[in-house]
């Protein structure tokens, strides 16, 4: 019976599109553009509205399907597990990347999200280019499209943050290529090719990071008329090095001449990267064949600018100005050259970010900082006079605590005991909502709320034997700029935005998931979705 159904549904399929006249494959884009912006909440769309131009966010929304809540379903929300849930389609319990950094037990050590030893920098000596995506454990919407089209689709993907090019573009990429601050150039890795291809280099002997930082960041508008945002100098923001006080105009290059990495720091960095994409397009000839290509761009300057500044500062305000102005500028482009009719852009973000807890404070709202540091060196004095001398906490990696195994063994301990302990232990502390252990997540399953949060980002390989939840408002961070992580909605909510070919205006306000957008890609392109999906397609952009 099953099989007659879908048998129906393939003949209905063909039977509508030829009878249009049009075969399927005339209904794929030849162009998909994923735009990711780092550390982009939701109200930057409608607190800057009235000051962005007319053919950024603005056209974006107005000619293209606006989803107003969207939110991760998983914790942490860092940038590493954001791009790769955006793309794999699933969270970090699937697809294996927890954090932007966990513990590795066979190494004994921290290790970083995209570092592999076993590849060498392209265009780079340093370990810079020492990045592949490796760690990830499933495939992405990028590696079903490459195999989808046995290989001859391109893939390509961009950022300034090497995991925010190369989650995205996934195992079989064409190529991922990011920044090299100290050199200011872009870079790659022998997981995609042993030398760069020519116009990588014709762009890299441009210069252009150089030729941008000539010049002091200044606002765009007076800034009197950024009334959307906190008086230029607050006590919630960070310096840049020789700066005393947190004010415009930055002048990097007087007070810090020469320093390439910077850029990240600057609106600069949202126009090299543009303007690297958009070579990479043209050299890769993206578009021009029957072949779906891909080009996954990713803006990190705003979460750069974003954890030094918090998110209500004059500088935040100038930054999505002018990106504002970026992504006008990219998509008049990416549609001229591919043609508007071709290409199919979606826009979100890799997560949000809390404001400055001193600036909460001081509107009576609770808020603070939470001192992790202080957790460890009483967990470890604790566990060694309870338990006997000994090293029993490994590492405390973004909450999650890591126990020394074969030292629970050598002293005859029950594990899921001394688990219990540590998370009695944890309660205690001023600050902690929750903890649950890893018996607890692996042998139960958790539904709703935030415990079923910690349930998606855990991924037992590589998450710890405790995980500490904190209540709202609290962040492990500084006192000045802000930061994220956490599963309340000022982390989870965040920009969804299709536009672009078949793409209808509306606006949905039901609750979409991040990981639905992997699979809606699947359907929109008519290929298997990525291997470990569990989001959904979203039926509105299908007319449902």
């Amino acid at each position: 019976m099953k099989f007659l159904l879908f048998l129906t549904f393939l003949l209905t399929f063909a039977f509508t599109s030829y009878s249009n006249g049009t075969k399927p494959d005339d209904q794929k884009p030849k162009l998909i553009v994923g735009i990711v912006i780092d550390q982009m909440r939701f109200d930057y769309l409608t607190r800057y509205w009235n000051h962005y131009g007319e053919d950024g966010f603005k056209k974006l929304v107005r000619e293209g399907h606006h989803f107003t809540n969207t939110h991760f379903n998983y914790v942490p929300t860092y940038t590493g597990p954001g791009h790769a849930s955006i793309y794999s389609g699933t969270t970090p319990a699937v697809h294996g990347i927890i954090s932007n950094n966990w513990y590795d037990r066979n190494q004994k050590r921290v290790v970083y999200v995209t570092e592999d030893p076993k590849v060498t920098g392209v265009g780079t000596t340093t370990s810079a280019g020492k990045m592949s995506p490796r760690p990830m454990i499933t495939t992405t919407i990028s590696d079903e499209l490459r195999i989808a089209s046995n290989m001859r689709s391109k893939v390509i993907g961009v950022a300034l943050k090497d995991r925010g090019a190369i989650l995205p573009a996934g195992h079989s990429a064409n190529a991922a290529y990011w920044y090299e601050g100290a050199s200011g150039n872009w870079v790659s890795s022998s997981w995609y090719f042993d030398q760069l291809p020519e116009w990588t280099n014709t762009f890299n002997r441009q210069k252009r990071a150089a030729e941008l930082m000539k010049e002091p960041w200044k606002t765009l508008k007076p800034a009197d008329r950024y009334v959307e945002s906190t008086a230029d100098d607050t006590p919630y923001e960070d310096l840049f090095p020789n700066e005393t006080k947190p004010v415009f105009p930055h002048d990097f290059p007087k007070n810090s001449p020469g320093n390439l990495d910077l850029i990240k720091y600057h609106p600069a960095g949202n126009t090299i990267t543009k303007e690297f994409a958009l070579a990479a397009m043209k050299g890769e000839k993206l578009g021009e064949d029957e072949f779906t290509d891909l080009l996954a761009i990713s803006f990190s300057t705003p979460d750069y600018v974003g954890h030094q500044f918090g998110t209500h500062a004059i500088e935040i305000q100038d930054i999505y100005l002018r990106l504002d102005l970026e992504i006008a500028d990219m998509i008049k482009q990416i549609e001229s050259a591919a043609g508007k009719e071709n290409v199919l852009f979606f826009l979100t973000a890799d997560h949000a970010a809390i404001p400055n807890p001193l600036f909460l404070r001081d509107r009576k709202v609770p808020a603070g900082i939470f001192n992790i540091s202080r957790v460890q060196d009483s967990l470890s004095n604790y566990l060694s006079t309870t338990y006997g001398a000994g090293k029993w906490v490994l590492a405390l990696e973004d909450d999650h605590v890591y126990l020394d195994h074969e030292l629970i063994r050598k002293n005859n301990l029950k594990a899921d005991e001394l688990y219990r302990d540590v998370a009695r232990l944890l309660m205690g502390f001023e600050g902690v909502a929750y903890t649950l252990t890893l018996s607890d997540l692996i042998s139960s399953e958790f539904n709703w709320g935030i415990r079923s949060m910690v349930q998606k980002g855990y991924y037992p390989k590589r998450s710890g034997d405790v995980v500490i939840i904190l209540e709202p408002g609290l962040i492990e961070y500084k006192t000045k700029g802000t930061t994220h992580g956490s599963a309340y909605t000022y982390d989870t909510h965040v920009p969804l935005i299709f536009y672009g070919k078949n793409i209808k205006s509306s606006t949905t306000v039901r609750h979409i998931d991040i990981t639905d957008i992997a699979p809606t890609l699947s359907q929109i392109l008519g290929i298997q979705p990525p291997n470990g999906t569990t989001g959904k397609v979203i039926g509105e952009l299908f007319g449902e």
